[in-house]
């Protein structure tokens, strides 16, 4: 069994530092989320955040995990699973990571004798964490920092690949609003919404290492991003932010609607 050295720590500690999918995916992926509560889930949500929307929370804990009293959650954005690892193989973050963390929320939220404030937090970090578990670089190398350490261009301008998936393609495929992006996303029957949230949280984070694996190939040290790869990747872009959206929407109806509990497609045990 492999240890973290104290330098892998750091390595993790540091990739933490980047947000995953800028201020507006957060947005996008807590609208959609919103738009498909049930009304029993958005009155327990609703109650939970005392009338704050998923929205207004979407991006709380970047902030806070800079802050020294959630500290604790810098390691939650994110998996860190290098070349050569499986997701299986991978060493464990003792700190924990993006899918310990929304399975540890999960528990809280399903926990009847939970404080308001319990649930609150667990809520508010849950909205931004299964949007990060989406965003591709989150599930990157620790040896690069999630693709922090790869210097790329950006249209000539300096980035790192990381910076370049956490917005930039985003704001170079679409200028839309929050609201708009999930107007434009948000159109699959409910047929089809069912096979997407489909899955475990484990399901759903190695399903992006492909991907991920798919854009270290494609943005190698040194490129120069412009038109052609905005182009390529916006609809991947847009795939996993309806993906988190429809996800987290899932996971919040299976834990506060009882006509789920049995029937319903998801356990959030899983």
């Amino acid at each position: 069994m492999r240890r973290f050295s104290i330098f892998t720590c750091f390595l993790a500690f540091v990739s933490s530092l980047a947000f995953g999918w800028g201020q507006k995916g957060h947005d996008v992926v807590a609208e959609i989320a919103t738009r498909h509560l049930t009304p029993a889930a958005r009155h327990a949500v609703d109650s939970i955040l005392e009338g704050r929307s998923m929205v207004y929370w979407a991006n709380w804990l970047d902030n806070a995990s800079h802050t020294r009293e959630y500290a604790y959650t810098k390691t939650w954005h994110y998996k860190n699973v290098d070349e050569g690892d499986t997701y299986e193989s991978a060493p464990a973050n003792p700190a924990g990571d993006a899918v310990t963390a929304i399975k540890a929320q999960i528990e809280t939220l399903s926990d009847p004798s939970a404080s308001l404030e319990k649930s609150a937090l667990a809520m508010k970090i849950i909205i931004h964490i299964v949007g990060d578990l989406h965003q591709p670089m989150h599930m990157g190398h620790a040896s690069d920092l999630g693709a922090n350490r790869i210097k790329v261009k950006y249209f000539g301008r300096d980035a790192n690949l990381h910076s370049v998936w956490d917005g930039s393609i985003l704001a170079g495929g679409h200028s839309w609003s929050y609201s708009e992006w999930a107007d434009q996303l948000d159109r699959l029957t409910p047929e089809d919404v069912a096979v997407v949230a489909a899955g475990s949280v484990d399901d759903w984070a190695r399903e992006t290492l492909p991907i991920a694996a798919a854009i270290y190939r494609s943005f190698p040290e040194g490129k120069n991003i412009g038109y052609n790869e905005v182009f390529e990747w916006t609809p991947v872009v847009e795939q996993q932010l309806l993906r988190g959206g429809l996800r987290l929407a899932r996971i919040l109806n299976s834990i506060f609607d009882p006509s789920l509990a049995v029937s319903g497609p998801y356990n959030p045990a899983d």
